[in-house]
């Protein structure tokens, strides 16, 4: 399994979208965050208030994780909105 080499910019900084473990954040972010709202209506309509809360909570924690990863992205200069 051969690497090519990295691709740098004029300022020396790697050429890359995102880091692995950002995009692996934001995906499964993302996805328990919806799989976390869709069960907390569930909930809901159901009337298990208790449940829907909890639901709740973890997709705040995971939309938590998700502005995280982006603002690493932003700090390394690769990120969206960055100037790099």
């Amino acid at each position: 399994m051969s690497e090519t080499p990295e691709q740098r910019s004029e300022t020396g900084k790697p050429m890359v979208t995102a880091t692995p473990r950002d995009i692996i954040h934001l995906r499964l972010a993302s996805f328990v965050i919806f799989l976390a709202l869709a069960l907390g209506t569930l909930a809901l309509v159901a009337k298990a208030t208790v449940v829907a809360a909890v639901l709740g909570v973890i997709a705040l924690i995971a939309l938590v994780d998700v502005v995280f990863a982006v603002r690493r992205q932003r700090r390394l200069g690769r990120g969206p909105r960055s100037t790099g």
